[in-house]
């Protein structure tokens, strides 16, 4: 035998943008066996025409292949399971693909909630804004969340992350978690609610369970603690009346940004208190 007649290791490596460790792994695994093997040196050569076989283990790899995978098919030489193996593998990157939308998603909620925090006005100022389309998950946990501390909200805010991960739903929708308020006991300025939710996207996976609240005009009024919720919604609800705005919905008490990060002892949280209205002609 002539080596010239064939390819070193380090040429067969080169030449198909591989490594020689990779060429002799796939040796070892009698995935690509060199065609011959110096009985003195136990240097490695390859007929060109491994190439084609070469070619296939790359593009398997491409296809997110395991190399066991690729073997068992090449031994085999059965076309039936490599579309076996394939359907499987689209499978999973679909749901990889929607496991990446789904945080890409949560990503831009989180730098539109710090930017509208960044531009909100300070805390007791009321507005009238104009709120788009919202999709929110929401559980009712059993417990009037009015009538006790942060403590017990607290409590309540893990029913909401058991709830998600009992669902199987992704935890990443776990972040700046509101409440509702019924229409008519904002009107009448009766706190009872146990009703909490988040936000979440069109990538939800139940979408049966989500509710859509509407885009709109609402009244609002900033607060940046927990324990002015009920002296601000009392003056959310007199400057609807004072300027003879119709309440057309429920309440909702919004977490625009959480403050944790910065290690304080309590939850601290930056809030939009807000009823959707319509107006007086």
């Amino acid at each position: 035998m002539k080596t010239n007649d064939y390819l070193s290791i380090g040429e067969m490596a080169k030449i198909n943008h591989t490594t020689v460790p990779a060429l002799r792994l796939y040796d070892r695994m009698e995935l690509l066996i060199p065609a011959h093997v110096d009985e003195m040196t136990g240097y490695r050569y390859y007929d060109i025409k491994q190439n084609a076989r070469l070619d296939m283990i790359q593009y398997m790899k491409e296809l997110g292949m395991e190399l066991k995978e690729i073997k068992a098919i090449l031994d085999r030489e059965d076309v039936t399971q490599i579309e076996s193996v394939l359907v499987t593998k689209q499978e999973a990157v679909q749901q990889k693909i929607e496991d990446l939308n789904i945080q890409k998603e949560a990503i831009t909620r989180t730098i539109d909630s710090i930017e509208r925090y960044r531009k909100s006005p300070k805390p007791g100022t009321l507005t009238l804004e104009y709120i788009p389309r919202r999709r929110i998950y929401a559980i009712h946990t059993g417990i009037n969340f009015y009538e006790h501390d942060i403590d017990t909200y607290e409590m309540i805010l893990k029913q909401l992350k058991n709830d998600l991960i009992s669902n199987h739903l992704p935890e990443i929708y776990y972040c700046n978690a509101g409440t509702i308020l019924k229409q008519e006991n904002f009107e009448q300025q009766q706190f009872f609610s146990d009703t909490m939710f988040v936000f979440v996207d069109r990538h939800f996976p139940k979408p049966e369970s989500v509710h859509t609240i509407e885009d709109g005009m609402y009244a609002c009024i900033y607060a940046d603690s927990f324990d002015q919720e009920k002296e601000y919604a009392q003056k959310l609800l007199e400057f609807c009346r004072k300027n003879q705005y119709q309440t057309a919905g429920d309440y909702l008490c919004e977490v625009l940004m959480e403050f944790d990060v910065f290690d304080r002892n309590q939850r601290s949280m930056f809030l939009r208190l807000q009823v959707p209205v319509t107006f007086t002609k």
